[in-house]
């Protein structure tokens, strides 16, 4: 169970990029993108765009996960044991992707037919459109077997009439097949918009860090950012230290029992130093 989580922590790390480099790569490495986000707009537009980009990304998101949630759940409603019926169970343990021929042309179907009938000679019979020897034995039991047939996607409907004349029961292979495909689909989606999201939220955060030395030292502005890197365990004593190595610039911030009237900015986060936190670590992210 521990080596599945690691595996699956290690997949998740993989994939967690920003412009195709670790978060931590593109951290240091940061520079505005003045062509994504103009420096020549005012200051409130340019958090316009950004907060405009990031909810049609949280929209999409509900979207699709909504989606994949449903494929989901029909699929759970359709899980059986393979000793029932073939034409009631599940077959995800059966088909495999790599049994399916899904293209622009062609397509594959599932049929279900009784020991008794001779599938393997006849079924290149019910449509001239049938893919010539594609026919694959899937899985069989003692009553009826599971088997594949590969035509191109305009035959489908005449294939399924006279399939059905035959005594043979088609299934939509579509129905036991999209979760992985929709799946698959899901975490590409994810990849690209987590990258734009993490993107758009660093660049919101070097704005903000603009706005608040404003706001709080004035004008003209000069002031110097910088990345600290640390961690937990250290982070408590780096601020203590940047407290005492800046408290020159807001003696305020040194006084414990200081109130502050600044919504949201209660005394644990008043330093006189703006700092604002980042974390590259989306495992742990709280």
């Amino acid at each position: 169970m521990k080596e599945v989580m690691e595996q699956s922590s290690d997949k998740v790390l993989e994939n967690a990029l920003a412009n195709g480099v670790d978060l931590m790569n593109f951290m240091t490495k940061f520079q505005w993108d003045k062509a994504k986000y103009p420096t020549s707009l005012p200051l409130s537009s340019l958090a316009d765009i950004i907060n405009k980009e990031v909810s049609q990304v949280e929209a999409e998101l509900k979207s699709r996960a909504a989606a994949y949630k449903n494929v989901k759940a029909s699929l759970e409603n359709l899980e059986h044991k393979l000793d029932g019926s073939l034409q009631t169970c599940s077959l995800n343990d059966v088909v495999r992707k790599e049994d399916l021929v899904v293209s622009e042309y062609l397509t594959t179907l599932l049929v279900v037919v009784a020991r008794y009938l001779q599938w393997e000679r006849t079924y290149e019979s019910l449509s001239e459109f049938v893919v010539p020897r594609s026919s694959r034995k899937l899985y069989e039991n003692r009553e009826e077997g599971v088997f594949s047939v590969t035509l191109f996607k305009r035959a489908v409907c005449e294939f399924r009439a006279k399939a059905q004349e035959s005594n043979f029961l088609m299934l939509w292979c579509i129905i036991y097949v999209p979760l992985s495909l929709s799946q698959g689909i899901f975490v590409r989606w994810l990849k690209v918009n987590f990258s734009e999201v993490f993107v758009a939220w660093i660049h919101l955060k070097a704005l903000r860090v603009f706005v608040e030395s404003v706001l709080r030292y004035g004008l003209p502005v000069n002031y110097q950012a910088l990345l600290m890197q640390t961690d937990r365990k250290h982070s408590k004593k780096l601020k203590k230290e940047l407290a005492s190595l800046f408290v020159h610039l807001d003696p305020t911030a040194s006084i414990t029992d200081v109130s502050c009237d600044i919504p949201g900015l209660c005394q644990q986060e008043y330093f006189s130093y703006i700092c604002f936190h980042i974390s590259t670590n989306v495992l742990d992210i709280s």
